[in-house]
């Protein structure tokens, strides 16, 4: 990668959005801008919700509190309609998981200079300033869920009950178990794994695209003229994106929920 101050080659511009920055060796890296983004992005969502909340009003109500009542309507509504049992935590859990997954993919929205050009100039090098392009987020989301679905599989169902889910299914005869606690646990390790590469995958590849249409800025002018017309379709498109993978994330979540608490 170029030093501080030289120009970089199309290689070490894409390397250079794509590196994190980082603390610790190894195993016990930490990706500092990750967790910084993501947990301030959380604040940010809970003092929003909790000054809206304080300020709620059942007459006119303003702008910001009739859309945050839309969201919040709109989950209600994906959670009655999905899950199918009693539980007082899901649709918190829904409306956390879905608002909090769209600020960290709306990042992406950003230009991808602004943020890391802002960190080079007080000496930070390297800043990936979208959380959900980093895979240590999405799976530690993912694991989250993960947990939540063996801890509510045990407790509707009794550490009998979740063993015999995973022993006697899809065939319900002793010497079939063996190959029953095969399938379920593939099918159940899935489940996160699937949950933290889809998000991963969409906004990683989403932002890539960003990158390299950046790279036309420094052309002719016009290739450069072509980059802002693609910059701004794909900008137009990604909105989509964004929404559609939080709103995946949550439903898929609900429906892996609802699952645990089955009682066969």
């Amino acid at each position: 990668m170029a030093a501080p101050g030289e120009a970089l080659t199309p290689q070490g511009y894409i390397q250079h959005h794509l590196t994190n920055l980082t603390a610790g060796e190894g195993f016990w890296t930490w990706h500092i801008d990750s967790l910084l983004f993501s947990v301030g992005l959380g604040l940010l969502v809970l003092g929003i919700f909790r000054s809206v909340g304080k300020k709620a009003t059942t007459g006119v109500p303003g702008k910001l509190q009739c859309f945050i009542e839309m969201i919040v309507e709109f989950v209600d509504t994906s959670v009655k309609e999905t899950f199918h049992g009693r539980n007082a935590l899901i649709a918190p859990l829904a409306l956390t998981i879905f608002v909090w997954v769209f600020m960290m993919n709306f990042m992406d929205m950003l230009p991808v200079d602004w943020l890391p050009h802002a960190a080079a100039l007080v000496g930070v090098h390297n800043l990936k300033v979208v959380p959900t392009t980093d895979l240590n987020i999405t799976f530690s989301l993912a694991l989250g869920v993960f947990v939540l679905i063996i801890f509510y599989s045990i407790k509707v169902k009794g550490v009998s009950g979740f063993v015999k889910e995973l022993t006697l299914q899809p065939f319900n005869h002793w010497a079939m178990i063996p190959v029953n606690l095969l399938l379920e646990s593939v099918t159940l390790i899935a489940k996160p794994i699937s949950l933290a590469l889809r998000l991963f995958g969409n906004l990683y590849a989403g932002e890539l695209i960003f990158i390299l249409i950046a790279l036309m800025y420094g052309a002719n002018w016009a290739i450069a003229s072509l980059g802002v017309t693609l910059q701004l379709g794909w900008l137009i498109f990604h909105i989509l994106v964004i929404t559609l993978q939080a709103f995946i994330f949550m439903m898929l979540t609900i429906v892996y929920l609802s699952m645990a608490h089955e009682d066969h």
